[in-house]
């Protein structure tokens, strides 16, 4: 039966080879200006107020766009996927120039800052969709997944150089130099992309474009409610970008920044070895993810769980005052291991889920599919994300007790993923005889 859903019509020959090099590229180079723009704006706010909270803040209204994402994969479905890569790119350059000169005129306040980040994070989420649609127009059908895989261990590895670099150029350059360098990099991906030969198949409307794009989002919805172990993946990758997204996107740059006191290289590095541990997930996770089923995936996030322990016992007052007088390697290195394996559970057991709703989805489906599917599971981090702001600024134990209540939940989403997808040993053994 997955043959048949997978089954696809028939497409046309892929452009030459260098087309799909020079998406990679422009990707590439797309990543790295929003992972150095994303960090200059972290510690900039940070800072700028010195409040957790705000920041927190801050960062989930720039996700709230994400919503948006299913208009954007509609979109993408009826216009010229070139020309809307190049459009994202540039609209991305030009906000970023325009936030460059507010910082120039001393007239950067924490709203034009939210401004941007959300105007950042509504161009991106229409872009994500777009830039997925584009693959399978570059290669031959046998090689959508090594060239899936390629795209994301390269965006990965900007993640990674783009907090070094910026760690250090933060401290020595300053915020304007690395918000100049995010708008040179939208910039020159702009341009880069137009040189890139994407097909696109003219149609025909036959309703308006509203209704058009409206139509397409009712029935990539519809597929999703009919198929019930989507939903039940949605649920379990809902509840863990509540609980994991929001750990490593911001209380991640508290603890290393407010409670462990690092300095900017520091910072840049330990980011950046957050990233690579990412990486090493996503590289690993064709391994693991042979013999993981979705009644197995429980023991992951168990594990996860159970990681969040030494987390916590990093953060605790008694440690990090201990390790002041004799060395604050101590907190620091235990917490990096620890957030360092989450990241890359985390990261195989996104693959893993990806290619589960992959397999069930007819090909017709599956770019209004994954963006609802990407905000679905997404649209829940920003309400995290305030409250781990909110648990770092009211709760005057440390940071050690927002992380010990999130690993408490996370025993309770192994127990929701257990349940939902309970083993079934009789069925296997009717196969075995």
């Amino acid at each position: 039966m997955n043959d048949t859903l997978r089954a696809s019509p028939s497409r046309v020959s892929p452009p030459p080879p260098h087309n799909f090099i020079l998406l990679l590229i422009g990707q590439t180079v797309t990543v790295f200006g929003s992972s150095l723009l994303r960090f200059a704006l972290s510690l900039y706010i940070l800072d700028l107020t010195g409040r957790a909270d705000l920041f927190a803040t801050l960062f989930a209204l720039s996700s709230i766009p994400v919503l948006l994402s299913p208009i954007g994969g509609a979109i993408s479905d009826r216009a010229s996927r070139k020309m809307l890569m190049v459009a994202y790119d540039f609209t991305c350059a030009v906000i970023t120039i325009a936030f460059l000169l507010a910082l120039l005129s001393h007239q950067a306040s924490v709203l034009v800052i939210g401004i941007v980040m959300i105007g950042l994070g509504f161009v991106g989420a229409m872009e994500t969709p777009n830039g997925t649609a584009c693959i399978p127009l570059l290669v031959s059908e046998e090689r959508l997944a090594s060239a899936n895989g390629s795209i994301q261990v390269i965006q990965s590895l900007s993640g990674i150089v783009a907090p070094v670099i910026g760690g250090i150029a933060y401290g020595t350059l300053g915020v304007n130099a690395l918000v100049l360098a995010s708008g040179v990099a939208f910039a020159l991906a702009a341009i880069m992309e137009t040189f890139i030969a994407i097909p696109h198949e003219q149609r025909a409307r036959t309703h308006s474009m509203v209704r058009t794009i409206a139509g397409g989002i009712c029935e990539g919805f519809r597929h999703v409610s009919q198929d019930t172990t989507i939903v039940k993946l949605l649920i379990v990758a809902a509840f863990l970008n509540f609980v994991l997204a929001p750990c490593l996107i911001v209380a991640a740059p508290l603890v290393l920044r407010m409670t462990l006191h690092t300095s900017d290289t520091v910072y840049g590095m330990s980011m950046g070895l957050m990233e690579t541990a990412m990486i090493i997930g996503a590289l690993t996770a064709g391994f693991f993810t042979k013999s993981m089923r979705n009644d197995t995936a429980w023991r992951y996030v168990l594990s996860i769980a159970i990681l969040f322990l030494p987390m916590t016992l990093a953060t605790t007052p008694i440690l990090v005052s201990i390790t002041v007088t004799i060395t604050a390697w101590v907190p620091l290195t235990m917490f990096l291991i620890s957030i360092m394996l989450v990241a890359a559970l985390t990261s195989i057991l996104n693959i893993f889920a990806i290619v589960q709703i992959q397999t069930r989805t007819p090909e017709k489906h599956l770019g209004k599919v994954m963006a609802i599917v990407l905000m679905v599971a997404q649209c829940v981090a920003p309400i995290g994300q305030m409250l781990y702001g909110a648990a770092f600024k009211h709760l005057s134990a440390g940071a050690y007790l927002p992380l010990l209540i999130a690993g408490g939940a996370l025993l309770l989403v192994t127990c929701l993923t257990k349940s939902l997808f309970p083993q079934h040993i009789t069925v296997h053994k009717q196969g075995d005889q």
